[in-house]
């Protein structure tokens, strides 16, 4: 177990998973925390709001100077995750590089690790959702965001020296508190809250895939507490180093998650469809679900909640009341 003033430095913690995993690491008792980010951007500030100044650092001065912040445990979540971003330069720099250079300090300075990978490394799904290391070279993302991940997962697993204790976490389709400043990034679940609440209906995109009827596209979708859950496990815990995926492990509809709203709004359904954006249309996931038995083999055992069980606690704890976690 991690003594409780081990000092623990998270990357990206003014966004959304990262700042989830702030407090609740505060909420366990954890004293000695350090938070690394770009701290000024407005539309992230509630996230960081109850943060120490003095345990913020900038992503430039961290990265450029990272042999001044030792620490017992990295968790780097910080990325550019912006999947509508078409150039490679930026996603290299921001999710491969920075990357690379954390890896090489936790192995020189025997910092144990856990990093964010993504589920859109499995691009279409034609090698489907199996994280056993032996898949990954086989894998094509259909974004530059899903090829750094990916390149990264290579270096990660190319490279024979590493941290002493490292995890890499293929996150599925990740929803919960503290996305409000995500824009066009965030989760189904928060645009068709706002999106009903404002006009009565929600519209999805048309399905333009042959096997997939309209709505009927499918996703993971794993709520953020029980990301947190994991990654606390993961922290306290020995399991064999590695990537691991992490999703519910059931594929759901967007019909299914919609109607999850309406229900916890108590409004009636009001669906309709709309084409799916040409930008992202040739790039689209229609189906993905994490194979989950990697993580459970090594003891992982608390269950995980519901998509309905999930949307209404998200809705009416926190989407109606505007509160963060």
């Amino acid at each position: 177990m991690l003594q409780k003033d081990s000092k623990i430095i998270i990357t990206g913690a003014a966004g959304f998973i990262g700042s989830c995993l702030a407090q609740f690491l505060t909420n366990n008792g954890f004293t000695n925390l350090i938070f690394v980010d770009d701290f000024s951007k407005e539309s992230k500030k509630e996230n960081f709001k109850n943060y120490d100044k003095n345990a913020m650092v900038d992503r430039d001065e961290y990265i450029n100077n990272i042999a001044a912040y030792p620490a017992h445990y990295i968790i780097h979540l910080g990325a550019r995750t912006d999947t509508t971003e078409m150039n490679y330069e930026v996603h290299r720099v921001l999710n491969l590089e920075y990357s690379k250079t954390i890896w090489k300090h936790c192995t020189k300075n025997k910092t144990r690790l856990i990093y964010a990978s993504s589920a859109a490394t499995y691009g279409g799904g034609e090698h489907g959702y199996n994280d056993d290391h032996a898949a990954v070279e086989k894998l094509k993302p259909l974004n530059p965001y899903g090829v750094s991940k990916q390149e990264f997962d290579q270096f990660v697993l190319a490279t024979q020296a590493s941290p002493p204790q490292w995890y890499g976490l293929k996150f599925f389709n990740v929803f919960g508190p503290n996305e409000y400043h995500k824009g066009r990034m965030a989760s189904v679940i928060f645009h068709a809250y706002n999106q009903i609440k404002e006009t009565g209906e929600m519209k999805l995109f048309r399905s333009h895939h042959p096997d997939f009827k309209n709505g009927e596209q499918m996703r993971d979708f794993v709520y953020v507490k029980d990301v947190l859950h994991v990654i606390y496990w993961l922290m306290n815990n020995t399991a064999t180093n590695g990537i691991y995926n992490l999703g519910s492990g059931e594929a759901r509809t967007f019909l299914d998650l919609v109607e999850s709203v309406f229900n916890s709004l108590q409004i009636d359904e009001n669906i309709s469809f709309v084409d799916t954006p040409v930008d992202i249309r040739d790039k689209y996931q229609y189906f993905t679900e994490a194979k989950m038995d990697k993580l459970l083999s090594q003891g992982y055992s608390n269950s995980f909640y519901s998509l309905e069980g999930a949307i209404q606690e998200y809705v009416t704890e926190y989407l109606v009341n505007s509160k963060y976690f």
